[in-house]
């Protein structure tokens, strides 16, 4: 190779070098701006740009099955709960494996009337049928329903090997465990409330009412 050729091959190397030199620069940028994307909503008028596009391509919703309801809802209570749910590793710190959940649970539970076992033997009524005498079952509690409107999580902390998890999981950092708390804390709270006696009084004005109109001057409920 003669020194002419040398000198030619000498820019064209640099021209190579000079090309894979502005890769890394320019995935440097392309990271940049995904990462600016992701933050511009932050900045007012800039979400058009990145912005999000939300499509509903839910099926339509299907009729399993119909109950008639035998019941009658007397009352009904609101309730909400702090749940601090704390998972802790034997032999691990918290920062490495562990999880802690403060959640809200806001939701309500309903007292009902059954009305689905009663017959004749539990309306007495006078030969003047101007007196009557129903005998009902006490009231029970509904099951607890809770609101998602209502009901929220304030704070998540997790573990490192949590967090790993989380990564390979169909459903990450699952609220299944407090929502089963909370519900069971609300379905405790209504136990010990007047909410079932609630239930018993206004059902005895709703039949008391109701017999009254059509022509009783004495109803009389009792509740075995």
């Amino acid at each position: 190779m003669t020194s002419t050729d040398a000198h030619q091959e000498k820019p064209r190397s640099r021209t190579r070098l000079s090309r894979w030199g502005r890769l890394p620069l320019a995935l440097v940028v392309v990271a940049a701006l995904l990462f600016a994307g992701s933050r511009l909503d932050l900045l007012p008028g800039s979400g058009d740009l990145f912005g999000e596009e939300t499509n509903d391509r839910t099926g339509p919703t299907l009729l399993e099955s119909i109950q008639d309801l035998d019941r009658y809802e007397a009352a009904s209570g609101n309730f909400q709960v702090v749940v601090d749910l704390e998972k802790d590793a034997k032999y691990l710190p918290d920062a490495i494996r562990g999880t802690r959940t403060l959640y809200v649970g806001a939701g309500t539970v309903s007292s009902y009337v059954d009305f689905s076992g009663l017959g004749e033997q539990n309306v007495q009524v006078d030969e003047e049928r101007t007196a009557a005498t129903i005998r009902l079952p006490h009231a029970r509690l509904g099951k607890p329903a809770l609101d998602p409107e209502r009901s929220y999580a304030v704070s998540k902390e997790r573990g490192l090997l949590d967090r790993l998890g989380d990564l390979f999981s169909d459903n990450p950092a699952d609220e299944h465990a407090v929502n089963k708390l909370a519900a069971r804390h609300i379905g405790d709270a209504a136990k010990d409330s007047e909410l079932t006696a609630r239930a018993e009084k206004n059902t005895t004005g709703m039949l008391q009412g109701l017999l009254r109109s059509l022509g009783f001057t004495e109803v009389k409920v009792e509740f075995r």
